[in-house]
């Protein structure tokens, strides 16, 4: 004999809980960040982090990347949506590979190291 469980008891509800965390555990899950960078996304960040580090723009490039570093998805979705836009000025390759750049979650603070670095080795060797 099967017992019916009333739908507003503690039973029933800690049941419907359950299952729907089991079907939803994966909705949110990113990429491991053990997955390493291709040689063209190094580049690409290289490129960037030299380019911030040349016009002494360090400080607030690090700055701005720990303050959005949280939001850094919702960036990478705005990418997407605003590439044909963006296409006038940049390639859509180097869009696109950025946005799926800013998708990774440890992305941003190696960008960030990247540019301590470049700015770092440049305050070493002094004004020429």
């Amino acid at each position: 004999m099967q017992v019916l469980v009333s739908p507003f008891s503690k039973g029933f509800l800690a049941h419907k809980l359950i299952g729907l965390k089991a079907r939803v555990k994966h909705a949110f899950a990113v990429e491991p960040e053990s997955q390493p960078l291709s040689l063209e996304d190094l580049a690409l960040l290289e490129r960037v982090a030299a380019t911030v580090a040349e016009r002494g723009m360090a400080t607030p490039a690090i700055l701005f990347l720990e303050s959005v570093g949280p939001m850094n998805f919702l960036g990478s979705q705005a990418l997407h949506f605003f590439t044909p836009i963006l296409e006038v000025v940049f390639t859509q390759r180097d869009v696109e590979r950025v946005a799926l750049l800013l998708e990774r979650r440890d992305t941003l603070s190696r960008l960030g190291a990247m540019i301590e670095n470049r700015a770092g080795a440049s305050r070493t060797a002094g004004p020429p």
